[in-house]
């Protein structure tokens, strides 16, 4: 399979005439998948097939699609599936695929000063947090993740605010660090903080749905390509082989394989039998 996918590269340039050597995909993504290490996994193997370097602009989702909005880069990987429509329906990027999901959790100190253990959602967690002025450290950076929480906050009827209530403006990894030093909870995605949880004085305090918790916090991840016809400079020809790539039995492969202390970071759902015709386009679009 490996020859394979180094012949459709080669494939791909000769008939693109962009040397192997001299090619550069600029992916922008998400934190999570940046701090968890999954990226060095992915691109180390794509960067050995294809001959081709990966630059990646490691920001929010939302940062993230704004940078395919400018066309500075060539292509997405992110989380935060009602933008990820957005962008798409308003053709600024094109070819999306369903690439793997995890979960959110909501962690706290192990002292849990809320009393939050015990509820059994992130919306009745978050009445408690609120309830009892008990620090949160939001992202506030307009990523997946802080998409997330706002949707659950708007859930609660709640809108946060005052001296409880911190903003990061950093991506997952450097909140979760926050959060430790002051004791505060968060909303992360499980992956990043199973990458961190040894440094960190967190614990999970309200499970997603990959531990059979709360169904609000599943986490899927979508890649999407920028438009050739709106950025003709852009890469679009390695950025659908880098598409093809992780959505292979091979990237999949490598999702899967992804572990710390026997827990998965991720669970590929790219590779389907049936097809589901709406990971392609956004999920509203007979009512355009």
């Amino acid at each position: 399979m490996v020859k394979g996918l180094l012949l459709v590269g080669a494939l791909f340039f000769s008939v693109s005439g962009v040397p192997l050597a001299a090619a550069e995909l600029v992916l922008a993504t998400t934190t999570s998948t940046y701090d968890t290490g999954l990226l060095d996994a992915l691109n180390r193997a794509f960067e050995g097939m294809f001959g081709a370097k990966v630059k990646v602009i490691a920001v929010g989702t939302g940062a993230a699609l704004e940078l395919a909005k400018r066309g500075v880069v060539d292509l997405v990987l992110v989380h935060a599936r009602p933008l990820e429509d957005r962008y798409l329906a308003e053709g600024w990027v094109i070819n999306r695929r369903d690439v793997m999901f995890n979960d959110f959790v909501v962690v706290g100190p192990p002292g849990d000063p809320a009393g939050v253990k015990g509820a059994s959602t992130a919306v009745e967690a978050f009445r408690r947090i609120a309830a009892a002025g008990a620090r949160f450290i939001s992202r506030g950076d307009n990523s997946g993740t802080h998409f997330k929480e706002r949707e659950i906050w708007r859930a609660a009827g709640l809108e946060p605010g005052g001296r409880w209530y911190l903003l990061s403006g950093k991506g997952m990894g450097d909140t979760l660090v926050q959060a430790s030093l002051m004791s505060a909870y968060t909303l992360t995605d499980r992956g990043t903080f199973l990458a961190m949880r040894d440094k960190l004085r967190l614990e999970i305090v309200v499970e997603g749905p990959v531990k059979g918790g709360d169904p609000m916090l599943v986490n899927p991840y979508g890649i999407m390509a920028v438009n050739p016809a709106r950025f003709p400079d852009r890469n679009y020809i390695l950025a659908m082989a880098y598409i093809g790539f992780i959505t292979s039995p091979e990237g999949q492969r490598i999702i899967r394989e992804l572990v710390v202390d026997g827990e998965p970071l991720f669970h590929p759902t790219a590779l389907k039998q049936r097809p589901d015709f709406s990971e392609y386009v956004p999920r509203d679009w007979r009512g355009g």
